[in-house]
């Protein structure tokens, strides 16, 4: 397993995390759409995690009501000071007025459950689920410095969020002094590759790490799926990240190519195609069952060629958008000469 800084930080995280949106009893909140792993699997999916060098766990005070964290708490009990805890706030628990989005409020109400669920008085990376436009950014940003002086969050994230709303962010802390969210964390996947577009440059520009969340799009990129296969599963009940299926199958069809050509899955190169990407840091990969955990985790070994990386991202490539199809200009020569030399 490979360690990563994350952004700007001293703190260093392995390039697979494990996500934890599967943890939940067998008749919860979440086991309908995703299913649910039960404490018991939930406990040995935390093993095989450890053992394998993950030291980053992701979860979210909404995922299963609150019933994740609680699993996650339980599962690494006495292993807390081995791992590093991410967890996130912004979704409404109930239904109150004041329940969503990120205001002073919120943010204190929540990390204070939060750590209670998780069983520990610190979270590592505290992170903003989404972008509050009701609130201002300055009263989010004071309220999680407040945290970090406190001692109960180490570092502070951010996710969802657009790359304007980033560089804003950046810029408001470091004009107040505040503590800086360190981390982005991201939709990418090889058939979603929207946030190349800025998210990306501007996370990179800016120094801070990246987490990919749904690097198999929901299942689609699990090996399941084919042209001639049914869409079943949790795609079947939530289909989501949503997929344009016909370049999908596409590079489906040469990730299985080239998984045959090295004895291994269709995940686990989907998962190695994001490993060599530039402004990575770590890849979350969730499991309902052990097998698939144990799948995921073997994605760190798989190394692939320049060619086949190439091969993958010219399948998968998103159509160029303005002002991204204007060509650069070099000095010397007119935007018009650019054009005719094209």
């Amino acid at each position: 397993m490979k360690y990563n800084p994350l952004g700007n930080t001293g703190l260093y995280v392995s390039e697979l995390t494990l996500g934890t949106m599967t943890f939940d009893e067998e008749d919860g909140s979440y086991s309908g759409l995703i299913g649910a792993t039960g404490q018991e699997l939930a406990t040995k999916m935390v093993d095989l995690s450890l053992e394998a060098g993950i030291n980053i766990f992701d979860t979210a005070n909404v995922y299963s009501s609150g019933m994740s964290e609680i699993m996650l708490g339980k599962a690494l009990g006495a292993r807390r000071q081995d791992a590093l805890i991410a967890t996130k706030l912004y979704n409404a628990m109930t239904s109150g007025p004041n329940d969503l989005g990120t205001s002073r409020l919120a943010i204190m109400r929540e990390v204070e459950a939060s750590l209670t669920r998780l069983g520990t008085d610190y979270i590592d990376l505290y992170q903003v689920h989404m972008f509050d436009p009701t609130t201002p950014l300055e009263e989010t940003l004071r309220a999680l410095d407040d945290l970090v002086r406190q001692g109960k969050v180490r570092y502070i994230g951010l996710s969802n969020f657009s790359a304007w709303q980033i560089a804003k962010a950046d810029g408001l802390a470091k004009l107040m002094g505040t503590e800086k969210f360190c981390s982005v964390q991201a939709y990418y996947s090889l058939v979603g590759r929207e946030l190349e577009r800025e998210i990306i440059p501007a996370a990179m520009d800016l120094g801070l790490g990246t987490l990919i969340w749904s690097p198999l799009a929901g299942g689609f990129l699990s090996g399941k799926f084919t042209r001639e296969g049914e869409v079943s599963g949790r795609r079947a009940n939530f289909p989501f990240p949503p997929v344009d299926t016909d370049q999908g199958y596409d590079v489906v069809d040469k990730l299985v190519e080239i998984a045959e050509s090295k004895n291994a899955s269709v995940a686990q190169v989907s998962l190695a195609w994001l490993l060599h990407k530039p402004g990575v840091t770590s890849v979350i990969v969730g499991a309902r069952k052990e097998e698939q955990l144990i799948d995921n985790l073997g994605a760190a070994e798989i190394a692939l060629s320049d060619e086949e990386v190439a091969q993958l991202d010219a399948l998968s490539a998103l159509k160029p958008e303005y002002p991204n199809y204007i060509p650069p200009q070099q000095r010397g020569e007119t935007l018009f000469s650019r054009f005719q030399n094209d």
